[in-house]
C-alpha cells in the first residue's frame, strides 16, 4: 500500500469515527451541562467543599470561582512536585527546581501542558499520576465550564447568573471525561500502550545492564489526548513506543484530541435550539482544519518536501515507523486544537510545513480548539464577524437574539488583542536578550522561529514545542509561565463578564434585516475574519521567520 493510500484511508476513517460519535456524545453534553438533578457522589462533594449547587452564580462570582481554583491548584502542583521525594513511587528521583515547579504547574493547570523538563528522568509516578494526571482532567473540565456558562449568556433573557461554576466543573469531570477516559484507556491497554508502577531493568546486547522506565502511562495518555491537554509521559511525547506504539493507536489518539471539541459544536446548536448554529460552527472550523492539513501534508510528503526527504535533510525527528502523512495530520490537529502533543519534531518539518503549525495556533486554536476554549473562541469571532457585517450594512450588529453594543465589542475587542500581545511581546523580550541567542538550537530565520513557536504555544495554551530551543534558563520559565497564565485567564475573565453582558439583555426578535447565522455564508465569513486578524497581527513575525527561511 502506498503511503498516499494509506494517508488518505488514515484520514477516512478519522472523519468516520468522529461523525459516529459527534450526535450521541454531542447530545450527552448538553444533557449533562443542563441537568438539574445531582447524583449522590456529587452531593457528597458539594458538602465537602462547602457549595450549594442549587445557587446559581453572578458572572463576576463565576470569574473569582474560575481564579480562586486555579490559583489553588496552582499551589498545590507546586508542592507535589517540589516536595515528591518525600511521595510513594518517587523512583529516588529529587524534586523540582522552584522555576521549573512554577512552570510546570502553571502549564498543567492552564490546560497548556509546555514542558521544559523529560518525564522519564525528572518526575516520579505519583507526581506523574496524582499530580499532573489529576491536572488533566480538572483543566479541561474548567474549559469545558466556562463554554457551557457563555452559552447560557445566548439562552437566557434577563438573567443575573450564569450558572454554578463548581456544578459544571464536577459534572465535567464526573460524567463525561471521566467515563471517556475509563473506555479510552482500555482501548489503549489492548492497543499495547504500558500501564505499570515499575521500572524494568533488561540486559543489552553488549552484555551491560539498562533501564527501561515503565509507569501508569495509559491512564494519562488518554486524557492527555482526551482532554486536549498534551503533556507526555516520556520526554519524546506521542513518538515514543510505550505511549504511541503503533498506526491503530496513532489513529485513536488524533481521534481523542478532536472528539469532545468537534461533538460540543453538536452541543451548542442542542442548546440554542437551533441544530443549523452548530453546523455552521463545526464548518468554518473543519474548513480551516481541512486547509492546515493540506498544506502540511503537500510540504511534508510531496511538493518541495520530498526533494529535501531524498537529498537527507529534513529527516531529523521525522517518524518513520507511521510515516509522514500520519505525522502531518497529528501535526495539524493538535496544533489546531489546545493539545500540544506531538508524534514527530515540528522543528524537522519544512519550512512551510512548520510554519503552518505555527500559524494554525496563531489563528487562535478555534480550528477546532480545545475543549471548551475552542467552541467560545469561535462564538467570540462570530460576534467579530456579525460586528463587521453589520458595520457593512449600517445595521446594529445582532447575533442569536442578542445585540452587540459597545460593552460587547470591548469585552470582544480585548479578548482578541490579549493573546497577540503576549506573544509579540514575549519574543520581542527574548531576542533582546544575548543569551536567547545561546538558547537557539539553529541560527537566523529558523532560530528565530524557534522562539516565535514556544511564545505562541504559550500564549494559546498549547504546549507544543518546535524543538531546538533551549528554555530551562529562569527567564524562559517564568516568561513561558506568564505567557500561559495570563493566556488563560485573562480570555475566560473577559469571556464570562461578555456571557454576563449578555445573559442580562432581553432577546431581540428576528426580523427581515437579521442576519443569519446558520448558513454557510456566514461560516464563510467567521473563517475570513480569523484568517484576516491572524494575517494583520503575525505577518510581520512570520515573514522574519518561516516565510524568509522558506524563500532562503
Amino acid at each position: 500500500m502506498t503511503d498516499t493510500l494509506s494517508g488518505l484511508l488514515t484520514i477516512a476513517a478519522l472523519l468516520a469515527l468522529l461523525a459516529l460519535a459527534y450526535v450521541p456524545l454531542g447530545d450527552h453534553m448538553a444533557r449533562v451541562l443542563t441537568s438539574t438533578r445531582h447524583t449522590r457522589l456529587e452531593r457528597g462533594i458539594y458538602r465537602v467543599v462547602g457549595v450549594d449547587p442549587d445557587a446559581e452564580m453572578s458572572p463576576r462570582g463565576y470569574v473569582m470561582g474560575v481564579l480562586a481554583f486555579s490559583a489553588v491548584s496552582i499551589a498545590l502542583l507546586m508542592a507535589i512536585l517540589m516536595g515528591q521525594a518525600a511521595l510513594p513511587w518517587d523512583r529516588g528521583l529529587p524534586g523540582m527546581p522552584w522555576d521549573m515547579a512554577l512552570n510546570t504547574a502553571v502549564s498543567f493547570v492552564t490546560n497548556t501542558n509546555w514542558q521544559s523538563y523529560a518525564g522519564e528522568s525528572t518526575l516520579g509516578f505519583a507526581a506523574q499520576a496524582g499530580g499532573l494526571a489529576v491536572q488533566n482532567f480538572l483543566s479541561a473540565a474548567v474549559g469545558l465550564a466556562v463554554a457551557v456558562a457563555v452559552i447560557r449568556g445566548f439562552t437566557r433573557a434577563r438573567s443575573s447568573t450564569i450558572g454554578s461554576f463548581w456544578v459544571d466543573l464536577v459534572r465535567g469531570v464526573l460524567r463525561i471525561l471521566l467515563p471517556l477516559a475509563l473506555v479510552g484507556a482500555v482501548v489503549l491497554l489492548v492497543l499495547g500502550v504500558v500501564q505499570s508502577f515499575t521500572d524494568t531493568t533488561v540486559q543489552t546486547l553488549a552484555g551491560g545492564t539498562q533501564t527501561v522506565p515503565g509507569g501508569p502511562v495509559a491512564s494519562q495518555e488518554v486524557i492527555k489526548q482526551l482532554g486536549t491537554n498534551g503533556g507526555g509521559f516520556f520526554n519524546a511525547n506521542s513518538a515514543h513506543p510505550f505511549e504511541n506504539p503503533s498506526a491503530l493507536s496513532n489513529l485513536f489518539a488524533i481521534f481523542l484530541l478532536l472528539v469532545i471539541p468537534v461533538s460540543l459544536t453538536r452541543t451548542l446548536g442542542t442548546l440554542l435550539g437551533d441544530r443549523r448554529q452548530g453546523y455552521t460552527v463545526l464548518g468554518a472550523m473543519a474548513f480551516l482544519w481541512g486547509t492546515a492539513l493540506a498544506v502540511t501534508t503537500w510540504s511534508e510528503a510531496g511538493g518541495h518536501g520530498q526533494s529535501a526527504v531524498a537529498a537527507g535533510s529534513a529527516m531529523e525527528g521525522k517518524e518513520t515507523q507511521l510515516g509522514t502523512w500520519a505525522s502531518s495530520l497529528f501535526a495539524v490537529s493538535t496544533t489546531g486544537t489546545s493539545t500540544g502533543a506531538v508524534n514527530a519534531s515540528h522543528d524537522s518539518m519544512t519550512p512551510l510545513g512548520g510554519g503552518t503549525a505555527l500559524v494554525h495556533m496563531m489563528l487562535g486554536e478555534v480550528s477546532p480548539g480545545g475543549v471548551g476554549t475552542g467552541l467560545y473562541g469561535i462564538l467570540v469571532v462570530a460576534i467579530l464577524a456579525v460586528f463587521v457585517a453589520g458595520l457593512m450594512v449600517g445595521r446594529t450588529p445582532e447575533l442569536l437574539g442578542k445585540k452587540i453594543g459597545a460593552r460587547e465589542m470591548t469585552y470582544v475587542a480585548l479578548y482578541t488583542l490579549v493573546t497577540p500581545a503576549l506573544v509579540l511581546v514575549g519574543v520581542g523580550l527574548a531576542v533582546a536578550l544575548p543569551s536567547t541567542g545561546d538558547a537557539m538550537g539553529n541560527p537566523g530565520g529558523h532560530g528565530f522561529s524557534e522562539v516565535v513557536y514556544a511564545f505562541t504555544s504559550a500564549a494559546n495554551n498549547n504546549g507544543s514545542a518546535f524543538g531546538g530551543l533551549t528554555v530551562t534558563s529562569t527567564f524562559f520559565q517564568l516568561s513561558l509561565a506568564a505567557a500561559m497564565l495570563l493566556g488563560r485567564l485573562v480570555p475566560i475573565v473577559l469571556v464570562l463578564l461578555l456571557a454576563g453582558s449578555l445573559a442580562r439583555q432581553r432577546k431581540v426578535p428576528t426580523t427581515a434585516g437579521t442576519l443569519a447565522t446558520n448558513t454557510p455564508l456566514f461560516a464563510g465569513l467567521v473563517v475570513g475574519v480569523v484568517v484576516l486578524v491572524s494575517a494583520l497581527t503575525y505577518f510581520p513575525t512570520l515573514a522574519l521567520g518561516p516565510i524568509a527561511e522558506a524563500l532562503s
